[in-house]
């Protein structure tokens, strides 16, 4: 395994000074980046800070895009390896032995929860760091039956269900029937269940069925859903959870045994496809919000179950425990997800480490923990500061069920303050015509305030500052989802 090397004979005195010195201790691992957009950049940013080398990859579509120019722009054109698919492993251990990269950073989607690309990584004839937690963590947490046989014995709340995989169509509708039937003895006028890919996430994989008559044809759709897209059709049948809240807990461990939180976060608002598009930490707001229970008592408990069940499985990088929260305070853990998060700067943003500033960088973290280092900070030296919001900006067309919009960008603006983070691969000095291949995701903008009053203040005020021009093949103007964004602001953190 790549070790991170420090040159500097002074590095021994490293636990003593402050964490924004590491931007000057020289290091030699040199990092592929195995992902796109501003998920890249932000990457990038990181292994600038740290003193690392990188290099990205590039699709024909993604030529133009800004993590390909920046990359260029900072170390030329040696910087950017043309490739034909990001989901080909060939292709990215190609790129890595021939620019001698030590290690890959898979980002989030691609190769992010995918064990066996990391136990190739490590185990090749010349190996390099998975940028990530152990393979065989990837592979026992990526389960949604086994994380959650795992928790059950820990005594973790989850949710009603299946707590091992299920590949019979006979024995998966009897406990169906089992659910419905529980559900109308509790009182719910409507019961429904969940019927999800063992191996999914990402709100991937997943059908409600509400009538036991149709259940058949909806599993076995989903069962070959499975199938198709992570070689196990193995289905996870459970209990459809209404009127709740969808919090995450972020964590951040290292290969020494340390284990560190830095906070909670809601991600409740979210497309028709689960797809998260306003999420705010911390995940609950007391002061500014009533709820029908003790919201503090509550995040406690989500956070101590998650470091519970990271310290049982040896976890050792960055991770998120996703968790629901129903509106009388129950908390049912949901799953975990074994990379970076799309939303993990609203977390990093209210993070201090020893009160010093800028807050936190969590990828960072991520790659200086998978290269080996330790934490050289405990729990007692984190503190919150703060509310932060995160807008996904995406061109769809919420009322026709968030479609895709494909199109050129011609103009796209947005303001400058220094309570504001704008992460986009979107150029602004050309047009910008999107890939059909790819998510239409156009920039994430991570807004801080003093308290949440401030934040959400805040983002609407961005949301109204931000202008974006462009048209489709026929003529017709852009569609995004900003005036979604700014309606849904005022609803976070509530339940309605």
């Amino acid at each position: 395994m790549a070790k991170c090397r420090q040159v500097s004979k002074y590095t021994l005195a490293l636990k003593k000074l402050p964490l924004f010195f590491e931007k000057y201790i020289v290091k030699r691992d040199k990092i592929i980046i195995a992902n796109r957009g501003e998920i890249a950049i932000r990457i990038m940013k990181a292994c600038r800070q740290l003193g690392l080398d990188y290099v990205v990859v590039y699709t024909e579509e993604d030529k133009h895009s800004g993590h390909v120019k920046a990359a260029v722009v900072e170390k030329g054109k040696d910087a950017a390896f043309k490739i034909c698919n990001y989901r080909d492993p060939n292709e990215i251990f190609s790129v890595a032995d021939h620019c001698g990269a030590t290690a890959v950073h898979p980002g989030y989607g691609f190769f992010s929860e995918d064990f066996r690309f990391a136990r190739r990584a490590t185990g090749r004839n010349r190996p390099i760091t998975f940028i990530g937690p152990r393979w065989e963590v990837i592979r026992d947490l990526g389960s949604k039956i086994n994380t959650k046989r795992i928790a059950k014995s820990l005594k973790i709340p989850v949710i009603p269900g299946s707590d091992e995989p299920i590949y019979s169509e006979i024995e998966a509708e009897a406990l169906a029937e089992e659910l419905f039937q529980n559900q109308r003895e509790a009182g719910i006028r409507r019961p429904s269940i969940l019927v999800k890919a063992s191996a999914g996430g990402g709100g991937m994989g997943i059908e409600e069925v509400t009538h036991l008559d149709v259940f058949r044809q909806i599993y076995r759709r989903i069962q070959n859903y499975a199938k198709r897209q992570f070689g196990d059709e193995g289905v996870l049948i459970e209990q459809c959870m209404k009127d709740y809240h969808h919090l995450e807990v972020q964590l951040l461990c290292s290969r020494h045994g340390e284990v560190v939180h830095f906070g909670t976060r809601n991600c409740t608002i979210q497309s028709t496809g689960r797809q998260k598009r306003v999420e705010v930490a911390p995940g609950f707001d007391p002061e500014h919000v009533a709820y029908p229970f003790d919201a503090a008592k509550v995040l406690n408990e989500i956070v101590d179950y998650s470091v519970r069940l990271a310290k049982e499985v040896k976890y050792d990088n960055v991770g998120t425990w996703e968790w629901i929260v129903t509106r009388d305070g129950s908390p049912y853990l949901l799953e975990v997800n074994t990379r970076i998060q799309v939303e993990n700067e609203i977390s990093a943003c209210i993070s201090r480490i020893s009160k010093q500033k800028p807050p936190v960088n969590l990828i960072k973290e991520q790659i200086r923990t998978a290269l080996g280092e330790k934490l050289r900070y405990s729990q007692k030296h984190i503190s919150f500061e703060g509310t932060s919001i995160e807008l996904r900006i995406v061109a769809e067309d919420v009322k026709r069920g968030f479609a895709p919009w494909c199109g050129t960008i011609t103009r796209f603006e947005f303001p400058q303050e220094p309570w504001l983070r704008v992460y986009t691969h979107v150029p602004q000095d050309e047009p910008y015509e999107i890939p059909t291949e790819y998510d239409p995701n156009l920039a994430l903008a991570i807004v801080w305030g003093e308290d949440t009053e401030e934040a959400k203040i805040r983002a609407k005020d961005f949301l109204t500052r931000t202008h974006i021009q462009g048209h489709d093949s026929l003529g017709q103007p852009i569609v995004t989802n900003l005036a979604y964004l700014r309606e849904k602001v005022d609803e976070v953190l509530r339940f309605l």
